[in-house]
């Protein structure tokens, strides 16, 4: 199991745990079991999704479980498979069965490991304009999903009484809405102390999740 997703899992289960006063740790072992098994990709999924259902008290976290099982298989299983595994008709026909899975938290993950790689920090306007191509005419699927994002950049600079109030008030049909105010968050403070993480989960309306992602990404960024 690649070591950054195996601290992020960890941070993310803990964290949740504080917050709804529940015991992690098994349900952190049964996860390991799944992500360090040698089964293929797909059981992988089957696997994961079976925890969940046993679990049901950590139903919010599957998507982004499932986009950690992903990473976890580009930075770890793809290396023990053939040079050009993610080119080849095998991995086009696993992409086309879980096609709606996961959740906007991949591209992020992916953006920060190449940040990792090219010794950057992580930015807003970069992980918009360099990664994303929101600007591009043939990346216009990413300018309407992330388009509060790119209307608030701003918010990289308020306080978060004021992330979180714009984030409340994003409409229900905002592709980002769950996820924005963690995000905003990560990219507001990537390093925060005790005290401005307890401010976060302060302002939050849904604290169990939004503290979890924020400290998935915290925790998966460390370098």
């Amino acid at each position: 199991m690649d070591a950054s997703v195996k601290q992020a899992l960890l941070a993310a289960l803990r964290q949740f745990a504080v917050v709804s006063k529940n015991d992690s740790k098994p349900f952190y072992e049964s996860l390991v079991q799944v992500f360090d098994s040698k089964e293929e990709y797909l059981k992988k999924v089957a696997n994961l999704d079976l925890k969940f259902n046993e679990n049901p008290e950590y139903e919010s976290l599957r998507e982004l479980f499932f986009d950690l099982l992903l990473i976890n298989f580009f930075n770890d299983d793809v290396r023990k498979l053939e040079v050009d595994y993610l080119d080849s008709t095998e991995w086009e026909a696993i992409e086309e069965k879980t096609l709606d899975r996961g959740t906007e938290l991949l591209n992020l993950m992916l953006y920060l490991k190449e940040c990792e790689d090219e010794d950057i920090e992580p930015d807003l306007a970069d992980f918009l304009k360099e990664f994303l191509l929101v600007d591009e005419d043939e990346f216009q699927d990413e300018h309407r999903i992330y388009e509060d994002v790119i209307a608030n950049q701003i918010l990289v600079d308020s306080d978060l009484k004021e992330v979180a109030r714009v984030a409340n008030e994003l409409p229900e049909d905002s592709e980002l809405k769950e996820l924005f105010y963690p995000m905003i968050g990560f990219f507001r403070d990537q390093h925060p102390d005790n005290e401005d993480f307890d401010e976060f989960v302060k302002y939050s309306k849904n604290a169990e999740f939004d503290s979890a992602v924020y400290s998935l990404l915290i925790s998966y960024n460390q370098r």
